[in-house]
């Protein structure tokens, strides 16, 4: 992956979408993933848990003064659904995806870029991340992965 990702901005968004994708994470082999989001959650120190059918759930206490406020939830799914060009060799099940940037465009080297919904992802990553965000009218933040049962 190039490392001007990491120079985008807003930062936070970029440099949360490249770690989400360099893990493996595809439809139906979300247990990489899942564990990722799990130690972020745990190492904000937020309560984290993982549902019988797969979705990770981290909740963000609201700022002071906020917490009569009402609850917000903020969900998107963990996997991707993966493609590769014809004459490109990757392993989806090993290998995160290789971003780069080609004029304006954040695009992935011969394979699909994860942004559905790597981006909504990283966006909630970095929101639950922040101290800076004023949570007006925010108890806590739950990321839920959808999974078909």
């Amino acid at each position: 992956m190039s490392n001007d990702i990491r120079t985008l901005e807003p930062k936070a968004l970029w440099n949360n979408f490249a770690d989400l994708n360099a893990v493996p994470r595809g439809s139906k082999k979300e247990e990489r993933v899942i564990q990722f989001m799990v130690d972020f959650g745990n190492n904000l120190n937020l309560k984290t848990i993982v549902d019988p059918v797969g979705n990770v759930i981290i909740k963000k206490p609201a700022s002071k003064g906020m917490e009569n406020r009402k609850t917000i939830v903020m969900q998107s799914h963990l996997d991707m659904v993966h493609q590769k060009n014809s004459d490109t060799a990757f392993d989806f099940d090993t290998e995160g995806i290789k971003m780069k940037i080609e004029g304006d465009w954040v695009k992935a080297e011969g394979t699909t870029l994860g942004a559905d919904n790597g981006l909504g992802v990283a966006a909630i990553m970095a929101v639950l991340v922040s101290k800076n965000i004023n949570t007006l009218q925010l108890k806590r933040y739950l990321l839920s992965m959808k999974k078909l049962v």
